[in-house]
C-alpha cells in the first residue's frame, strides 16, 4: 500500500498518534475497537453486503422458498459469528453477548434480500415473455 493510500485510512489524533478509520479497523484482524457502536455499525453494513451478495445469487438460481431463506439465515449469521469471534477475536460479553452480535442488524438484511430475490425473480420472468 502506498503511503498517500495509508494516510486516508489514517486519521491523527491531538497527542500526536494516529487513529485508523472504522474501515481500516474493520478488515484488519484482531482491531482494537474505540467504542461498542463503531463495532456493531461494522457488522450491521457487513450483514447488508452479505444480504445484497446472497439475493444476487438467490434470485439468478432456482433456489426459492423456505430453503433458500434457511440457508440465507446460516449462511449470514455463520459469516457474521466468524467474523467477529475468529477474525476479530472480540470478547463478546462486552457488546451484550454472542446472540446479540449475531443479531445485529439481521432483520434488515432481510428485506434487502428478499427484494433482490424478488426482483431477478420478476425480471427472469419478463425476459421469458418476450
Amino acid at each position: 500500500m502506498t503511503s498517500n493510500a495509508r494516510r486516508k485510512d489514517e486519521v491523527h489524533v491531538a497527542n500526536g498518534g494516529v487513529k485508523l478509520t472504522t474501515w481500516s479497523k474493520a478488515f484488519k484482524s484482531s482491531a482494537v475497537w474505540d467504542e461498542k457502536d463503531e463495532f456493531l455499525d461494522v457488522i450491521y453494513w457487513f450483514r447488508q453486503i452479505i444480504a445484497v451478495i446472497l439475493g444476487v445469487i438467490w434470485g439468478v438460481s432456482p433456489l426459492k422458498g423456505f430453503l433458500g431463506i434457511a440457508i440465507f439465515c446460516v449462511i449470514n449469521a455463520g459469516l457474521v459469528y466468524l467474523y467477529f469471534s475468529s477474525f476479530q477475536q472480540i470478547d463478546e460479553e462486552e457488546y451484550g453477548g454472542t446472540w446479540e452480535l449475531t443479531k445485529e442488524g439481521f432483520m434488515t438484511s432481510l428485506p434487502c434480500f428478499w427484494y433482490l430475490i424478488f426482483l431477478f425473480f420478476h425480471i427472469s420472468k419478463l425476459s421469458l415473455m418476450l
